[in-house]
């Protein structure tokens, strides 16, 4: 699991060289995916098949402004001065899964823009901290939900972290809101990923035509980290990492 987690976060690295305005978001998966071969894995992303039986065509989702998750990376999309754009990524290495997410400034972003990020970012961080042995799933929620409504933001509710192991997706869901003290018991060892997806307006969502890619239902901008992390007594792991990432932006925000 670390060493999956550890190549994704080299790949998001690697993408965030060439996040500029000009770029496509089909270049960007060109990058990630050749990347995440040569490193001998697999893009997990990559014909994972959603409920409507559309498999998902690209390695990376690419999700700018209002599109919250699961934006299909294409020719015709040019990033923008001023986009923010969420790159969702996931890698199968050894029979194992790496998934983190990391919503990246293309050139200069308003002030506003930048600090639902900033707030979106440090809200992942608290409910990390409560990713320990002991306490239980709706306390993560709990603490991200807390910080992000208490800064003005809406939580995304239809959608939510997960389980990750053998499978991408695994149990326990792990919902971005919720109430201390509530749902599955967290034990050492247990791998999970946790990714706020917070939006600047109402919460709202809703479904665009590709039957993929969800956006906020006004229009608002939405940010979505995410880490890996396994589950310890007294501290969690982070399996994943925005080192090669925070190396190249600098104090951003």
């Amino acid at each position: 699991m670390r060493n999956a987690n550890r190549l994704v976060g080299k790949t998001l690295g690697e993408i965030a060289r060439h996040i500029k305005p000009g770029v496509t978001t089909l270049q960007l998966d060109k990058i990630a995916e050749e990347f995440i071969r040569d490193s001998g894995a697999v893009p997990t992303f990559k014909d994972f098949p959603n409920p409507f039986g559309n498999p998902f065509p690209s390695s990376i989702c690419t999700s700018i402004n209002d599109i919250v998750v699961h934006g299909i990376p294409d020719g015709k999309t040019v990033l923008k001065d001023g986009d923010i754009i969420s790159v969702d990524c996931g890698a199968l290495l050894d029979g194992f899964n790496g998934d983190s997410c990391y919503t990246f400034c293309v050139g200069d972003v308003s002030d506003e823009v930048k600090k639902l990020l900033k707030t979106t970012k440090e809200a992942l961080y608290f409910g990390i901290d409560n990713a320990v042995a002991g306490k239980r799933i709706g306390d993560i929620g709990a603490a991200i939900q807390q910080y992000c409504e208490g800064c003005g933001y809406g939580v995304v509710r239809e959608l939510t972290g997960h389980g990750i192991g053998r499978d991408m997706h695994e149990e326990p869901a792990v919902p971005n809101y919720g109430s201390k003290g509530s749902g599955v018991l967290l034990k050492e060892g247990m791998c999970i990923a946790i990714e706020p997806m917070i939006t600047m307006g109402e919460r709202f969502v809703c479904l665009m035509p590709d039957r993929w890619a969800i956006k906020t239902r006004d229009g608002k901008p939405a940010a979505h980290f995410e880490h890996t992390v396994a589950v310890r007594r007294g501290k969690v792991e982070i399996l994943s990492s925005f080192d090669e990432i925070e190396q190249l932006e600098g104090n951003l925000y």
